[in-house]
C-alpha cells in the first residue's frame, strides 16, 4: 500500500510541477507508448539475460512481497521466543532425548503446533530443528555449531539478496536505455530535417522524453523497490540470528528464561518485545 502511495506522490509532484510551469503534458503522453516499449522492452530483455532462472523467479516473488506488509512483527517474535523457551524448558526438565520426536516430526509436535505462525514456516522450522538435532546428538560443541550457523545464515542472506541486487542493476541500466530511446528519436528527427521548425521541435521533444522516462523509472520505481527488498531480506536474516543466539546461549548452560533473553536482545528495537511482554506471553502459553 505504501509503495503505491509513494509512487503516486512522486508522479503527482513531478508531473504537477511540469504542468504548473506551463509544460505540455500531451507531448509526453504522445511519446509515452513507443518510448516505454523501447526502454522497458530493452531493460527486461537485458534483465533476463543477466540473471539465472532461479533469480528471475525469486525476483517475481520478492517484488510481489514489496506490496505486502512485513510478517516480522513483535507478535511473531514473541511466538518464536516462546517456542524456543518451551522446547528448551522441556529439554532441561526431561533431558535432550525428550525433544527428539519434536525435532524429527515438528508438524505433529504439540510444541510446534502451539505456535502456528512459526510452525507453518518451513524455513524457520528447518533451521531450528536442524540445530536442535545436533544438540541432541551431542557430537558438536557450541563453537562448531556457531560457525555452522554463521555459514548457513550468510548463505541464506546472499541467496535472498540476489533479487534485490538484480533489481538494483536494472535501476542502473534504465537511464542508459532511456538514452538509447532518445538517440533513436534524434535519428528519426534527423531523417525529417526538411520539416518545418514546429514539427522538428515536437520530434525533438518526443526524443527527449526517452531520457526523462529512463531516469524516472530508475530512480522513482526500480531503485526504491530494490532498497525495500534489501530491508525485507535483512528482517529474515535477523530472525535466524535470534534463533542462533538463543540456542547457543542454551548450549552454554544458561536457563531457558535467560537464553530467550539473549535472543530478544538481538532483535530490532521496533519489533523487540519488552522483558515483561515476553514473560507474560510465555506464561500465558503454558
Amino acid at each position: 500500500m505504501f509503495v503505491i502511495i509513494g509512487w503516486l506522490v512522486a508522479l503527482g509532484c513531478i508531473f504537477g510541477a511540469f504542468i504548473i510551469h506551463g509544460g505540455n503534458i500531451g507531448v509526453i503522453l504522445h511519446a509515452l507508448p513507443t518510448e516505454m516499449m523501447a526502454i522497458l522492452g530493452g531493460a527486461i530483455g537485458a534483465f533476463v539475460v543477466n540473471n539465472q532462472t532461479k533469480v528471475l523467479k525469486a525476483t517475481v516473488g520478492a517484488i510481489a512481497g514489496c506490496f505486502k506488509g512485513s510478517k516480522y512483527t513483535k507478535a511473531r517474535y514473541m511466538e518464536l521466543l516462546a517456542l524456543l523457551y518451551d522446547i528448551l524448558q522441556k529439554a532441561r526438565k526431561e533431558g535432550l532425548m525428550s525433544i527428539e520426536k519434536d525435532v524429527e516430526e515438528p508438524h505433529s509436535s504439540p510444541i510446534f503446533q502451539k505456535y502456528p505462525n512459526i510452525g507453518n514456516d518451513h524455513h524457520v522450522v528447518e533451521f531450528v530443528t536442524d540445530y536442535l538435532r545436533m544438540m541432541v546428538s551431542g557430537n558438536l560443541n557450541a563453537h562448531e555449531i556457531e560457525s555452522l550457523m554463521d555459514s548457513e545464515i550468510e548463505t541464506h542472506h546472499h541467496e535472498a539478496h540476489a533479487p534485490a541486487a538484480a533489481v538494483a542493476r536494472l535501476a542502473g541500466a534504465l537511464p542508459a536505455f532511456g538514452i538509447v530511446a532518445a538517440v533513436l528519436g534524434v535519428v528519426n528527427t534527423m531523417g525529417s530535417v526538411g520539416q518545418p521548425p514546429a514539427v522538428l521541435g515536437g520530434m525533438i521533444g518526443s526524443a527527449l522524453v526517452g531520457t526523462f522516462l529512463g531516469i524516472l523509472l530508475a530512480y522513482a520505481f526500480a531503485e526504491p523497490l530494490a532498497g525495500l527488498m534489501e530491508q525485507k531480506v535483512d528482517e529474515g536474516t535477523k530472525e535466524l540470528q535470534c534463533v542462533k543466539t538463543t540456542l547457543l546461549a542454551s548450549m552454554q548452560g544458561y536457563a531457558p528464561q535467560v537464553a530467550v533473553e539473549f535472543g530478544r536482545k538481538v532483535l530490532y528495537s521496533t519489533e523487540r518485545p519488552t522483558f515483561s511482554e515476553l514473560e507474560g506471553h510465555v506464561k500465558g502459553k503454558k
